[in-house]
């Protein structure tokens, strides 16, 4: 049962990705291949493999992250405060920084990471760029040899769907019918390519990361029948 879970216990983040390179060109021509190789499927004739180069980054092999934002929870009497923060700039410092915050803060077995479609897209995305940066993975992202009871990860998507496996259901979506204020006020995840290399306004993808990350935990709260945070709560530092 969710409702026993310590909200303490519970790192909520969000990743934001981007192509590894601005353009496809920039690629070198083994790269170039490869990618044409992976995409063929997903733009089958419709696309080039150039034209197609913008959504890269939803691979971990042609992309990289260029934020991290977390959230967590901290009671003091009857004072309820969600704290968030985020890990951005270049890739290698970002994974570091959180790698940190995994294993000085967030490292017993009690402590759960929780995002929305994570167990699909962040954990093993944020673990591939881990693997190959040369970083050796945390304790919590580490699901080698782990049984399924074992891993240590929430997703709000495998929550709603309870037992469903027919059905992919976006995190603006849940927000909506739940009631939850909408993380999509500004940008989505497929303008991030733009906003990213053609505005270099990594700002803009910070706070839209953090709406994404409180979002999440807004779901968890339903989820259990918590009452939503308000904006008093949420302390961004």
């Amino acid at each position: 049962m969710i409702s026993k879970i310590n909200l303490e216990n519970i790192l909520f983040l969000d990743i934001e990705t981007v192509p590894e390179t601005q353009h496809f060109s920039d690629l070198d021509e083994t790269k170039q291949a490869l990618w044409e190789q992976k995409s063929q499927y997903q733009r089958k004739d419709d696309f080039t493999a150039e034209e197609f180069y913008d959504r890269a980054g939803i691979w971990a092999e042609f992309g990289k992250i260029v934020c991290i934002s977390v959230g967590y929870f901290a009671f003091k009497g009857d004072i309820r405060t969600f704290r968030v923060t985020s890990f951005f700039g270049d890739e290698v410092t970002l994974l570091k920084d959180f790698k940190n915050l995994l294993n000085t803060h967030f490292n017993t077995p009690y402590h759960l990471l929780c995002g929305h479609n994570a167990k699909e897209f962040d954990f093993p995305y944020i673990a591939r760029r881990m693997i190959i940066n040369g970083i050796e993975l945390p304790h919590k992202l580490n699901l080698f040899g782990k049984k399924p009871w074992e891993v240590p990860h929430i997703d709000t998507l495998e929550l709603w769907k309870f037992g469903d496996f027919k059905s992919y259901t976006s995190l603006k979506l849940l927000t909506n019918v739940l009631g939850v204020p909408s993380p999509k006020d500004d940008i989505d995840g497929s303008e991030v390519y733009r906003v990213y290399y053609e505005e270099n306004e990594i700002d803009r993808i910070v706070i839209y990361c953090e709406k994404d990350t409180i979002a999440v935990a807004q779901i968890f709260l339903r989820l259990r029948g918590d009452e939503l945070l308000t904006d008093d709560e949420i302390i961004h530092i």
